[in-house]
Formats: C-alpha cells, structure tokens, sequence
C-alpha cells in the first residue's frame, strides 16, 4: 500500500512532461483514472443523471396518477353498470310478472268468451230448433185442416141436397135474424 500512496505524493515517481509513455502499473494508475472518471461524471454528469431521474419519476408519477384516474373512471363505470343492471333485473323481473299476469288475464278472458259464444251458439241453436218445430207444426196444421176442410166440403156435397140445402140456409138466415133482434 505504501507504493499507492508514495506515487500520490512521490513527485519523482511522476513521468516528466516530456515524455509520454505508459505506465503499466495498474495499482498506480487505475485509482488515479478511475477518481478521475468518477469526479469528471459526478461533476457533469450529475445534472444529466438528475434530468433524468426527474424525468423518469415524473413519467412515473404521471402514468400513476393517470391509472388512478383510469381506475376511478372504471369503478364509476362498473358502479353505473350495476345500478343499469339492477334496474334491467327489476325491469325484467316486472315484465316477466306483468307477462305472466297479464296472460293468466288474457287466459281466463278467452276462456269466458269462449264460454260465452258457446252459450250463444247453444241459444242460437235452441232457437232454430224451436222455430224450425212450430213451422213443422204450423204445415202439419195447415195441411190437416186443408185435409179436413176437403173432406167436410166432400161430404156436404155428397149429402146436401138442393131441398136441404135451402132448409140449412133458410135456417141460418133465421138464426142470423134473431141475432140481430138481440143486438138491436
């Protein structure tokens, strides 16, 4: 170590300014470089590392800051995409109510008119059929009173004879006479 410290402050040990040569004794000229070195980074160098490093935390900073802001912004989204899809459920949740309400609604509606059009339908059809048995009885009427009528003028014809038939008419106008003495 002695020979470190003695190329320091040994001046005979330093090479005249005349000459120029290597010194190969690493022990003697690396500390010196390297304090060289290192005086002349710290010394300009310190500004660019610090630029640098202030930069680089600035970036940093920034890039945090802007992620909390992304993240604040996606929980507020995420929050708002809940309330939505809470209200959708309720929403869903009402329809579905609504449908399955509203159909049992309809059901019975159609239900009740179908039994009301089947009633009217039956009503209908009790009409027809009693309509359709006076005409029946009204023609079965006619035609045995026509029937009657034929056979009762048959058998005037075939009895009456000229001399009753006077007798019968002189005999109703008689009866007709009286009446209308009553009636006077």
């Amino acid at each position: 170590m002695k020979n470190v410290t003695d190329s320091f402050v040994y001046p005979g040990h330093w090479p005249s300014a005349g000459s120029f040569g290597f010194n190969t004794d690493i022990l003697a000229t690396n500390p010196i470089n390297l304090s060289v070195v290192i005086g002349v980074l710290i010394f300009f160098g310190k500004g660019v590392l610090s630029d640098l490093l202030d930069n680089r935390k600035l970036r940093i900073v920034n890039t945090i800051r802007n992620s909390e802001e992304l993240r604040e912004r996606a929980v507020e989204q995420l929050e708002k995409a809940r309330a939505r899809l809470r209200k959708v459920e309720m929403e869903a949740d009402q329809f579905r109510a609504n449908g399955y309400s509203e159909i049992e609604r309809d059901k019975l509606n159609l239900i009740n008119s179908t039994y009301k059009t089947l009633e009217q339908l039956e009503n209908y059809k009790n009409e027809t059929i009693h309509f359709e048995q006076q005409r029946a009885i009204n023609q079965v009427r006619q035609r045995v009173f026509q029937q009657a009528l034929q056979g009762a003028l048959g058998t005037l014809n075939s009895c009456l004879s000229n001399e009753l038939h006077l007798r019968t008419i002189n005999a109703n106008i008689g009866m007709f006479g009286a009446m209308k003495e009553i009636t006077d």
